[in-house]
């Protein structure tokens, strides 16, 4: 098979929870074993950094992986979901997987895997590990795909755990509580290994610290250690934060220009502070180079992506309430005369909440991705309207998005999200 054949051989054949949901989620790590098992264990072949988190799990990932690779490291990046390209999600020093890879692995791989089953998602993480194994890499930063304690990735025992944020999604998978989502995700914890955690929750630190007694693991919340404070709005595509530790104060230039970045930051740089007293070699230099080059140096997309002036666009793939509600904030720091929201959602989330806190003085264009689990754009519009929003419905993102710019003013600006599926399906992303 070529590469566009494997790839419609892997869809067809493994059920993708990006596109399906329930059916392809799997609740043990029998299949992610087995499959390592199968591969000769290359999980166990190079060192990795394990990223949870609710949300800012990617973008911490990418960062770290930037920082890396700066320092002169052959450095390993596994993420998910990805936005245009399935490749995307395993990377080396930014270098997508060569499609010939993808290939190989399946036509070596392939009664294995149609003996096994396994999902998509624990296919591609095999993939991940034996691509890093088979090139060498000094270090990959492993993002968690769901919750973390069954994630396929948990099977690895990593340098150094990083858990960002605990907030409300996949509630009927993780649980109803952010106790209880606290306690999936505290599930890389693993014994011996340092743990950073990015934000200090009440609900949610009891269940870090007994996780990390139980395991005998160093545990540092961050955000107690570490002050962040955005000084200025972005200038020339750079964000500029203040950070306040241990009685120094310096300045940074960070190439993610959202607001909730603010979250993420501490965790990052204790991160990188862990790893330097672990005898990795981190120049000043490198790790700000990374800070600033973040998004060139590994082909980050879709994080407060402005894609457009007059009227001003920007995409962002928040996508639950805590991550809509920090896109809200910063839209509000924008001077506009109306805001339009070119808007899709998932079905298998409860969307009224988000709904709800959405501006009603907003123009809506309710579209839909072109992936099975996509909230049909019309069923969305009723919702919305349930919810005191009105707007058009235009199913195709694209078409949605070109209706509202012709129809914006120059000072208006348009904002394209809801769904990472949404954002993933812009053209000029």
């Amino acid at each position: 098979m070529n590469y566009q054949e494997t790839l419609d051989y892997l869809y067809q054949s493994l059920p993708m929870f990006q596109r399906v949901g329930d059916s392809a989620f799997k609740k043990d790590l029998g299949n992610t074993l087995a499959l390592c098992s199968h591969l000769g264990n290359p999980e166990q072949k190079f060192k990795s950094i394990h990223v949870a988190g609710t949300n800012g799990k990617g973008s911490t990932s990418h960062t770290l992986a930037a920082i890396l690779q700066a320092a002169g490291y052959k450095t390993g990046l596994y993420t998910s979901p990805h936005l245009k390209s399935f490749t995307e999600r395993i990377k080396i020093n930014g270098q997508e997987i060569e499609e010939s890879a993808v290939v190989d692995f399946v036509a070596e791989n392939r009664q294995f895997l149609e003996n096994l089953r396994p999902s998509f998602f624990e296919m591609t993480v095999g993939m991940a590990f034996w691509y890093f194994a088979k090139n060498e890499v000094d270090i990959a930063i492993i993002e968690v795909g769901m919750g973390g304690r069954l994630d396929s990735t948990n099977v690895i025992l990593p340098e150094l755990s990083l858990i960002t944020n605990i907030g409300f999604d996949h509630q009927q998978y993780l649980g109803e509580t952010l106790p209880l989502i606290a306690g999936e995700k505290a599930g890389i914890i693993k014994s011996g290994v340092p743990v950073v955690i990015s934000q200090t929750q009440d609900e949610t630190t009891p269940v870090f610290l007994q996780k990390a007694k139980d395991m005998e693991a160093n545990i540092i919340f961050a955000d107690q250690m570490i002050n962040v404070e955005r000084v200025t709005s972005e200038v020339k595509g750079m964000a500029k934060y203040l950070i306040s530790e241990n009685g120094r104060q310096f300045h940074l230039e960070f190439g993610l220009l959202g607001n909730y970045q603010k979250y993420n930051l501490p965790g990052i740089v204790e991160a990188v502070n862990q790893l330097k007293l672990m005898g990795w070699e981190i120049s000043d230099e490198a790790f700000r180079k990374g800070l600033r080059e973040v998004t060139s140096m590994t082909g980050l997309k879709g994080r407060w992506q402005i894609l457009g002036e007059n009227p001003t666009i920007i995409a962002d793939t928040g996508h639950n309430e805590p991550g809509i509600r920090e896109i809200l904030a910063q839209l509000k720091t924008y001077s506009f005369h109306q805001l339009w929201m070119v808007i899709g959602m998932v079905q298998d989330k409860d969307v009224r909440k988000i709904l709800e806190i959405l501006p009603k003085d907003a123009q809506y264009v309710f579209c839909q991705a072109t992936i099975p689990r996509a909230m049909p754009a019309d069923i969305l519009a009723q919702k919305a309207q349930e919810a005191g929003l009105k707007g058009s419905v235009i199913p195709s993102v694209n078409e949605a998005l070109v209706f509202a710019q012709k129809n914006a003013r120059s000072h208006d600006l348009i904002f394209v999200g809801g769904s990472t599926f949404v954002v993933a399906e812009i053209e000029n992303l």
